[in-house]
């Protein structure tokens, strides 16, 4: 691995001039390594970071990718990754006409990474030098206890979905020039709702009273409306004070509760413990927005690439060779998913919207085909709305707001059935549905949604841990509750109980035994409580 030459950088600053001049933005140092494929592959598991700590899992990863190459040769164009400054990696068999190519892509990838407000907690720290010191911290660990410190890590890597990513976020975010402080949030997200149980009504005349204050006294404002208030509720200073003293770990984040709460953790002994938990934590909640954004920060590379490549000069005489790249780049399949083919086209799709005014109530309002059609006000800006759209959204919400029906009509999109043919014993793919609601709902169940898994120690007996997975329509893996068990009770230190629901079975009706057709039972949800104690899992329906 070596950073590339500098006819290579000078292309690449050329590409960033242009990339500049037509909106993006992103700092101006970035690190670029000529690598090979076998290189890739030994850095894939490690999501591209290079100082990531070593860990067995990886060492399988990169044998077994290793095998499928030398069954089917791949040859990867680029990767990036979010630190400071920006890294990316090529192949080392790049033409100068591809680079240009592949440095769009990468541009507009920093620029999501560096502008996506998902990735807020990322900004203010190189994670590849964090990487690096977490590294070595483990590497001392590992020589001085052993195994033991890969018993810790894949304990820890079991539950490091179940961290509060959103949580970490709220934190970041306060409007310039609002002023809410953490006394107004609890006075309005806890004192009044919680502990006063306001009715509604009287809850948003509290809020218009706040709104007024403001307006009228404004930096005073709050001082002011805090007055009234204190008169109104005269215990709540010293409830704020205790709420802030006493403030529990957020129960939707499992392992920051772990490492608050556990005792057997806080012991002398253990106490090294809880520096790996922390790596893994922080790992994390780093790489959260990347799963969560994967069709937005693709297609919105793809979309930079064609748009800027197609405008460069130094293409000529390469259109082909760029369309055939480009095709096998962004191709919409038939059936599956390409995130790069379906985010650039939905950006395509969201930018005409907008420039024609068609992102509006009058426009949704409308029912007949050929008025949607005709329908242009030419009241908005595309291109700047897509801006706001890569600032402000994720994988779910891009999808959510922007997938409708005209969409899946111009791409002749669908959701594929599939089904046995028992004559010649294949299986047989059908159109399925073509309506936007069944195509979003696919698209939706297809992206990252990890567990709702909550601490609730009202339920807890003997010291223990009691978890609660709040059903979202999907039960939990069972082979994984066993093992996954077996690691917070040890990093616990008591018996750990989890209550979740499991399919049934319902038996076979009476009109349904009647019939000639193979009756088929219908689902039913049971809640049940799995608990581990002691290395041994029972379970419990409730």
């Amino acid at each position: 691995m070596e950073l590339i030459n500098q006819h290579t950088k000078r292309i690449m600053e050329g590409c960033k001039e242009r990339a500049r001049a037509a909106g993006l933005s992103f700092t101006d140092e970035s690190l670029e390594y000529i690598v090979t494929n076998r290189d890739l592959l030994e850095l894939s598991p490690k999501v591209m970071i290079p100082t990531l700590y070593d860990y067995w899992v990886h060492d399988v990863e990169v044998l077994r990718e290793q095998g499928k190459y030398e069954l089917y040769p791949g040859n990867p164009y680029e990767t990036v990754i979010n630190t400071r400054p920006p890294i990316s990696f090529y192949n080392d068999n790049n033409p100068d006409w591809l680079n240009v190519m592949i440095f769009y892509h990468v541009l507009a990838h920093i620029d999501f990474f560096q502008n996506n407000l998902y990735f807020r907690h990322t900004w203010d720290y190189d994670f590849t030098g964090q990487a690096l010191s977490d590294k070595r911290v483990i590497a001392k660990l590992r020589a001085e206890k052993g195994r033991w410190v890969d018993y810790v890590i894949e304990f820890a890597r079991s539950i490091d979905n179940l961290v509060d990513f959103h949580g970490e976020l709220a934190g970041l975010f306060t409007v310039p020039g609002a002023a809410c402080s953490a006394r107004l949030d609890y006075y309005f997200d806890r004192f009044l709702q919680t502990e006063k149980k306001l009715p509604v009504s009287d809850y948003i005349k509290e809020v218009n009273r706040y709104n007024d204050c403001l307006k009228t006294y404004g930096e005073l404002g709050e001082k002011t409306f805090f007055a009234e208030a204190e008169r109104r509720y005269p215990e709540l200073e010293a409830h704020f004070a205790r709420a802030h003293e006493h403030r529990s770990p957020p129960r939707r984040d499992l392992l920051r509760f772990l490492l608050d709460k556990s005792e057997f953790l806080a012991r002398d002994e253990n106490i090294w413990m809880r520096s790996i938990l922390e790596i893994i934590r922080k790992t994390s909640i780093f790489f959260q927005p990347q799963i969560r954004t994967k069709i937005l920060n693709e297609g919105w590379a793809s979309y930079w690439h064609e748009t800027l490549f197609l405008q460069d000069d130094r293409i000529r005489g390469h259109e082909v060779d760029f369309a055939r790249v480009h095709a096998g780049v962004t191709a919409l399949p038939r059936v599956g998913t390409n995130p790069y083919a379906l985010g650039m086209r939905l950006f395509e799709h969201v930018e005409e919207q907008a420039g024609k005014g068609r992102i509006s109530y009058d426009f949704q309002r409308l029912n007949d085909a050929g008025s949607r059609k005709r329908f242009d006000s030419g009241a908005g800006s595309g291109r700047d709305f897509i801006f706001k759209v890569r600032e402000n959204l994720n994988d779910y919400l891009f999808l959510k707001n922007y997938l409708d029906q005209d969409f899946i009509d111009r791409h002749k999109l669908f959701v594929a059935g599939k089904r046995l043919d028992q004559q010649r014993m294949v299986w047989q793919y059908y159109v399925k549905s073509r309506k936007a609601s069944d195509y979003l709902q696919m698209m939706q169940d297809s992206l990252y949604h990890p567990p709702l898994i909550s601490v609730d120690q009202s339920k807890a007996a003997g010291g223990g841990l009691y978890l609660t997975h709040t059903f979202e329509g999907k039960q939990l893996v069972q082979e994984y509750i066993a093992n996954t068990l077996v690691g917070i009770e040890y990093l616990w230190g008591a018996p750990v109980q989890l209550e979740t629901s499991e399919a049934h079975i319902l038996p076979e009706s009476a009109a349904a035994a009647k019939t000639d057709q193979e009756p088929e039972g219908e689902i039913a949800w049971q809640r049940v409580v799995y608990t581990m104690d002691g290395k041994v899992l029972s379970k419990k329906e409730l």
